[in-house]
């Protein structure tokens, strides 16, 4: 293939990319938004807590599921353009190549995991009674917990490593042994980044739990928090400066 004609096809692979993104996290963010403002939740809960049943803990499940796809997949665009094109190179080339949709299929099995541990740990809460049945908590107590241990997490050698490894694509996929020719090996390598991701943010993932699992404004700060730290230049002032201000404003609201 001539080389204006790849660009041409590279241009429109990354449109095409781009929009399955956009699609992606639209579908995703509606429902959530739907479920937040219109979805009469109240018909599923009581003031009290009540042993979940099988139907409603599938219900929660789905919900944190399709949160954790709204939020994350834009976190995963560039990795999945930098697929897209090297997938593309590789074809071009007629060397077999797995198919991006495969890799992003892997990040997302992480944060299905995720979502999974954050349900039950909700229903956790929730028997304690550290978080009512609409889906926030009952204290400041809670709120102040988790924005310390978030604002700890900040600091830790461990958050730093995951950090670096999400902003850093080209430099992941070399260290394991580069995109993977096969469906499977291109699933474990999308999963993978997705843990990287789960590590980098489970912490500030949490904080819904204090301040609202359905809480639109959480939502959408955390979204644009996880992004930002993503992309702007001086991570680690960034994170550090964030996780100090979490761990003042949570030791002030447990003081109060």
């Amino acid at each position: 293939m001539q080389a204006p004609a790849l660009d041409t096809t590279l241009r429109r692979d990354r449109s095409l990319v781009i929009v399955a993104l956009l699609v992606i996290t639209a579908l995703s963010l509606t429902y959530t938004v739907w479920l937040a403002t219109e979805y009469d939740m109240s018909s599923m809960m009581t003031p009290g807590f009540v042993p979940w049943s099988p139907g409603h803990f599938a219900f929660m499940l789905a919900m944190w599921v399709v949160m954790m796809i709204g939020m994350m997949t834009p976190s995963v665009a560039p990795t999945v353009l930098l697929y897209a094109a090297l997938a593309r190179q590789r074809i071009v080339r007629g060397g077999p190549f797995a198919a991006a949709g495969w890799f992003v299929a892997g990040y997302l099995l992480a944060w299905i995991l995720f979502s999974a541990v954050a349900t039950l740990l909700q229903w956790l809460l929730e028997w304690q009674a550290l978080v009512s049945p609409m889906m926030a908590g009952t204290g400041a107590a809670l709120g102040g917990t988790l924005l310390i241990v978030a604002g700890i997490y900040q600091w830790l050698p461990l958050k730093q490593a995951c950090l670096s490894t999400c902003r850093a694509p080209m430099s992941f996929v070399q260290r394991h042994g580069g995109f993977q020719t096969s469906a499977r090996g291109s699933v474990k390598l999308g999963a993978l980044h997705g843990f990287y991701c789960v590590g980098c943010c489970w912490a500030v993932m949490a904080l819904l739990f204090a301040f609202g699992v359905m809480n639109l404004l959480w939502i959408g700060g955390l979204m644009i928090f996880v992004l930002l730290e993503k992309m702007l230049p001086y991570q680690r002032a960034m994170s550090r400066t964030a996780g100090a201000v979490a761990v003042i404003v949570g030791a002030l609201m447990i003081a109060r």
